[in-house]
């Protein structure tokens, strides 16, 4: 992973979702962490390419909790 875009993710834009996830989820920092690295949003979320990271803290969230109730990754601009 480019060292600027690790950069971000991990100062930016991870610890804002775990955040939204302990508050919303009633988790402990230790289960969102897990909860979160273990998902497929995050996998998406790693890889540069998919654009994921561009979502706000809020969206990343909601894509996260999407997929725990459904299974299914589902983008801003599919959920219509």
């Amino acid at each position: 992973m480019d060292e600027k875009f690790n950069t971000v993710l991990s100062i930016a834009l991870i610890p804002q979702i775990l955040s939204l996830m302990i508050e919303k989820e009633g988790l402990d920092e230790l289960s969102a962490i897990n909860a979160f690295y273990q998902s497929q949003t995050y996998g998406l979320l790693e890889k540069e390419e998919t654009k994921t990271w561009h979502y706000s803290p809020l969206t990343v969230y909601m894509m996260w909790k999407h997929e725990q109730e459904t299974g299914e990754i589902i983008f801003p601009e599919e959920a219509q």
